[in-house]
């Protein structure tokens, strides 16, 4: 057990039990669903040390999910985050929940924890990759911060392999803890490339020491979602597969203790179909069908999770908790012990998650990223090229804009690029994307990162898929009953014909062609279902059978709006790349974003064939 002054050194601003204890009890996080894990402590705990069946009690303290994210920053809108609209982020702010846990507690009894997905997701995180990479000699943000708040270990997530193997290896060098993967192997000898698993030697006062053994699982996605940087160096066995070997080898290795670290959500499903035969979310099936675990970290889902799962083979109940992403939450898990001829066992266990919003960033942390910010700050609002004219997405609601054509562009270009040699890479090329921020500009002139990211304000993924002809006309049904049903042809303003039945703007659907033009007319006098008229693609009606890859984002093709046909629809690309990433790395590869090179009128909104004049 680490014994640094990292770990034992609360701040001082939360040095005082009194402020620790205000603050924590404003960062308890309630609910329902999540209070029913937490169990009292043990009745035999009263019994104190040195008694007959005495009772000890050892913390987990858990992040996950924290994609980059150090300061409680927005990069894209150059601000904070407001806890009124937003939850505040970072793992700052969570260091501060850990420290004051621990001095609650005692650090002795304390293990820091993480789950995955470390070094991806914000311009701090990508900065340190690609413009500045560690690769080279920097350090990355995120291994200073962690090192700052002092995990005693962290296992893998499947964006760790983003930016490549290299970037990766760089990353875990700079780290005071080991980076953990019982199931990242190679590919020819499918001996682990990571270390599988640590095992904690617990110290407490007058007590045996308690070994605590520390397994790291990461979602066997990887396969498909980072193919070009792993295909032929490392293999993603499945999880539940993978701890039925090395959970017995950790109790071999005298692990009294089994805590799992793990990188998948609980819902037992997978994005991939059947393209892989091993599970995407997995923690509950771990919990449950392999034996000797004694709790679980959960991550990847980024949900809050408080639960327990039952083992079918030894009845015994394991811990799984999830504390949301960004470092918005912190998970605890409890354990209390009992010696068992004179071997620790766990007797129960409980559950909770503390909110990040009640406490302050930590210093200690903030001051070891603090230039790396400054420095990022000025990235993202430096100019990474020009625009030959002025594009507003004001409008895109109810006309065709070169903003949704430049992301269709983009995305569309991506996925042909990566299919290109494939079957599929000859099929019509096709992209959907919704006006999601109607305040979102590019300006005539410079340029900056924050102008590109302004136009896709999520952290969507790109996937490609396959439509028949039949099928995206159904898409574009759905899409166009976001409008209200409208006789006239205007003017007529904006609110009153768009948001039919609350469908908020991210659920409008506008799509388009890359090699050649996909053209529709919305007719809104029509009732919904029958709205998409003149649907044609390079100037030929599209047949019903006709088969296209669609660009789609990861929301809308897990079912998010409830579109016809997309989450049944085969795969053919996914790489887990950010949309937004994407909008700004064309960008900055092109220098020059031309409106003429890929916007064009494709769609339009009609009654009774008859153009519909929209106001504002």
């Amino acid at each position: 057990m680490s014994t640094d002054s990292t770990r034992s050194t609360t701040p001082d601003f939360l040095a005082s039990a009194t402020t620790r204890r205000q603050l924590l009890s404003l960062a308890a996080v309630g609910g329902v669903g999540l209070a029913t894990v937490r169990a009292a402590e043990p009745a035999a705990a009263a019994k104190g040390p040195g008694s007959n069946g005495e009772t000890v009690r050892l913390t987990v303290l858990g992040t996950t999910d924290l994609h980059g994210n150090v300061f409680n920053w927005d990069y894209f809108n150059n601000r904070e985050y407001d806890d009124k609209t937003h939850n505040d982020i970072g793992i700052a702010k969570a260091s501060s929940i850990i420290k004051m846990r621990r001095a609650e507690l005692g650090a002795a009894s304390c293990l820091t924890l993480d789950a995955g997905d470390t070094i991806q997701g914000t311009p701090l995180a990508y900065y340190y990759a690609k413009i500045d990479p560690i690769t080279g000699g920097s350090t990355h943000p995120m291994a200073a911060a962690m090192n700052a708040v002092g995990y005693d270990a962290a296992a893998l997530g499947n964006h760790e392999f983003n930016y490549g193997i290299d970037t990766l290896r760089a990353f875990e060098k700079q780290l005071d803890f080991p980076l953990l993967s019982a199931n990242t192997v190679h590919w020819k000898t499918g001996s682990p490339a990571f270390k599988p698993w640590v095992i904690k030697t617990v110290k407490l006062p007058g007590q045996k020491p308690i070994k605590v053994g520390i397994l790291g699982l990461v979602t066997p996605g990887v396969a498909i979602w980072d193919k070009a940087n792993v295909e032929g160096r490392l293999k993603f066995p499945g999880i539940v597969e993978q701890a039925k070997v090395f959970v017995p080898r950790l109790k071999a290795a005298g692990a009294e203790v089994v805590i799992v670290s793990c990188h998948s959500g609980t819902n037992g499903k997978s994005s991939w179909g059947d393209a892989l035969p091993y599970v995407e979310n997995a923690s509950r099936l771990l919990a449950e069908q392999v034996p000797g675990i004694d709790a679980v970290l959960v991550g990847h889902s980024h949900v809050e999770v408080v639960d327990k799962a039952t083992n079918a083979q030894t009845g015994k109940q394991v811990l799984l908790v999830e504390p949301l992403y960004w470092g918005m939450r912190v998970a605890e898990l409890t354990l209390w012990l009992r010696k068992v001829r004179g071997q620790w066992q766990v007797v129960d266990s409980a559950g909770q998650l503390w909110d990040a919003n009640a406490v302050p960033e930590d210093p200690a942390v903030t001051g070891a990223v603090q230039a790396a910010h400054e420095k990022v700050l000025a990235y993202v609002n430096g100019v990474i090229g020009t625009c030959t004219q002025a594009m507003s997405a004001a409008s895109s609601r109810y006309e065709d804009t070169p903003a949704i054509d430049f992301i269709n562009y983009v995305q569309a270009d991506a996925v042909k690029k990566a299919l290109a040699g494939t079957p599929e890479g000859a099929l019509p090329m096709l992209s959907i994307a919704a006006p999601f921020n109607k305040l979102a500009a590019i300006p005539q002139g410079d340029v900056t990162i924050r102008d590109v990211a302004g136009l896709y304000i999520y952290d969507n993924t790109l996937l490609g898929i396959v439509l028949t002809g039949a099928q995206v006309k159904d898409y574009l049904e759905k899409s166009a009953s976001y409008f209200v049903q409208y006789a006239g042809t205007g003017p007529v303003a904006a609110d009153a014909i768009t948001g039919a039945g609350g469908t908020p703007d991210y659920n409008y659907d506008i799509m388009g062609g890359l090699d050649a033009d996909l053209t529709y007319d919305i007719d809104i006098a029509k009732a919904v279902g029958s709205r998409i008229t003149n649907l044609a693609y390079g100037g030929a009606p599209v047949a019903a059978d006709a088969r296209f890859v669609v660009a789609i984002n990861n929301y809308r093709q897990s079912g998010g709006g409830g579109f016809p046909g997309v989450t049944t629809a085969p795969v053919v690309y996914n790489r887990q790349i950010e949309i937004r990433q994407l909008l700004i790395d064309w960008a900055t590869a092109n220098k020059v974003i031309d409106p003429a090179v890929f916007s064009s009128t494709d769609w339009r909104l009609v009654s009774n064939g008859s153009p519909v004049t929209v106001t504002g």
